[in-house]
C-alpha cells in the first residue's frame, strides 16, 4: 500500500493519538517527527504510563532531586512532574490544534485515580490541574464511574476540556454523552460559548474480550453438549468489537439527532469517541475501529504495526446485526455483558490506583537513592 497507513486512517476522519509520554519524546524532538510523518494528532496518558517513564529511565531524576529538596511530598512530585510532561508535549501539539480549529491536537491528564468514587475531589483536582497546565489543547481525564458523571457535567459546565476514561458498556456510554450535552445546554442558558470547549468518551476494547474470553472458555470446559461448547469458542475475541460498533451506533444516534442538533447551530462540537485499550493483542481492534469523527489512541506497538501493515478502511458499521446477534448468543450461555463491564470498571480503577502508588513508590526509592528522604 503507497502512502503512510495512519495518515489515510485521518483522511478517512478518525484521529490518531498516541497512547503514550515520556519526556525524551519532545526533548528529543520524535514526537515533532511522528506528527509531520504520521499525521500524530494527540497524546493520552494514564498513571500506568507515567509509572513506567518514571520508574525506568533517568529522565525525571533531576527534577525529582530538586523537588526533594524543597520537601515536596512524592505525590506533589509526581504531579509536578506530570504538569510538566503534558505542558511540553500540549506545546509541541499547538500548531495542530491551530490547524484543525480546536479539533485536535490534545494531551490528556488524569485526575488521581483514588478520587474515582469522589464527585467533588474530582472536580476540584480536574480544576487544579487545569489551571496548572494552562493550555488551551490540554484535556482532563475524569473516568466514566458513577461518581465521575456529575463531575464531567460540573466540569464542562466550567469551560475545561474533558476526556472521559473507563468506559465499558454502552449504557454507561450514554450517560457520558447525556453529561455533555447537559452541561453544553447549561453553558449556553447561563449565556457562555461553547464553540471552544472539546471531549471525548474512551471506549475502552481490549480489556472487554479478555474478561469475557476467561468466561467462555471456562463455559466450553464444563459443557454439557458439544453445541454449547461450540457456541462458546464462536464467541472467543467477539464481544469487544460488537460492543464498540454498536456503541459506535449510540454515537451516531445522539449527535445526529434533534438534541445536539440545537446545540451544534450555537457552536458546539461533536462529543467524539475514542477506542483505547487497542493493543497489539488482536491486530483487529485498529481495522476494526476506523469510523468519522473518531479518535484511536494507540500505544507505541500498535502505532508501529499499523504503518506498517494497516489496512485503513471504514468496518465500523460492517455487519451490525452479527454484533448483536453477539450479545444474544453470549446472553444464551448465560454471559452476562454488564456484570462484564461492572468487573472491568472496578478493576480499571485499581489498577489505575494501583499503578498510582507504584510510581509514589518509585519517586520515594529514587529519593532515597540520592540520599535524599
Amino acid at each position: 500500500m503507497k502512502g503512510n497507513r495512519l495518515k489515510k486512517l485521518t483522511a478517512l476522519g478518525q484521529s490518531v493519538w498516541f497512547d503514550y509520554i515520556r519526556r525524551d519524546l519532545f526533548t528529543g524532538g520524535r514526537l515533532g517527527q511522528l506528527i509531520a510523518e504520521d499525521g500524530l494528532r494527540g497524546m493520552t496518558s494514564n498513571p500506568t504510563i507515567f509509572q513506567k517513564a518514571i520508574a525506568e529511565t533517568e529522565l525525571y531524576d533531576e527534577q525529582i532531586r530538586r523537588s526533594a529538596r524543597e520537601d515536596r511530598s512524592p505525590a506533589a512530585v509526581f504531579e509536578a512532574l506530570a504538569v510538566e510532561d503534558v505542558r511540553s508535549a500540549a506545546d509541541v501539539f499547538r500548531p495542530v490544534y491551530a490547524a484543525t480549529g480546536g479539533d485536535d491536537g490534545f494531551v490528556s491528564i488524569e485526575v488521581t485515580p483514588r478520587l474515582a468514587r469522589d464527585t467533588a475531589g474530582s472536580i476540584a483536582e480536574a480544576r487544579r490541574l487545569w489551571t496548572s497546565c494552562d493550555r488551551p489543547n490540554v484535556m482532563i481525564k475524569l473516568p466514566g464511574t458513577k461518581e465521575g458523571l456529575p463531575a464531567i457535567r460540573q466540569c464542562l459546565i466550567e469551560g475545561i476540556n474533558v476526556n472521559i476514561t473507563l468506559l465499558f458498556s454502552i449504557e454507561r456510554y450514554r450517560e457520558v454523552m447525556d453529561a455533555y450535552l447537559a452541561a453544553m445546554e447549561d453553558r449556553l442558558a447561563a449565556g457562555k460559548p461553547v464553540a471552544h470547549i472539546r471531549s471525548v468518551a474512551s471506549f475502552f476494547v481490549s480489556r472487554v474480550d479478555t474478561k469475557a474470553d476467561q468466561q467462555l472458555d471456562r463455559l466450553a470446559a464444563a459443557a454439557d453438549s458439544e453445541a454449547r461448547r461450540r457456541l462458546a469458542r464462536e464467541l472467543r475475541g467477539k464481544l469487544a468489537i460488537a460492543n464498540a460498533r454498536l456503541a459506535y451506533q449510540a454515537f451516531l444516534e445522539v449527535f445526529r439527532g434533534p438534541r445536539f442538533a440545537v446545540l451544534k447551530a450555537r457552536g458546539a462540537a461533536v462529543q467524539r469517541p475514542l477506542w483505547a485499550s487497542t493493543s497489539t493483542k488482536d491486530p483487529a481492534y485498529p481495522e476494526a475501529l476506523a469510523a468519522p469523527e473518531s479518535v484511536d489512541t494507540m500505544p507505541p506497538e500498535t502505532l508501529e504495526a499499523y504503518r506498517a501493515g494497516g489496512d485503513p478502511k471504514v468496518r465500523i458499521e460492517d455487519d451490525l446485526p452479527a454484533a448483536r446477534a453477539t450479545f444474544d448468543r453470549l446472553r444464551e450461555l448465560g454471559v452476562d455483558a454488564a456484570q462484564i463491564a461492572r468487573e472491568l470498571e472496578a478493576e480499571g480503577v485499581r489498577k489505575f490506583s494501583d499503578s498510582y502508588d507504584q510510581v509514589l513508590r518509585a519517586i520515594e526509592s529514587k529519593e532515597h537513592a540520592m540520599g535524599l528522604a
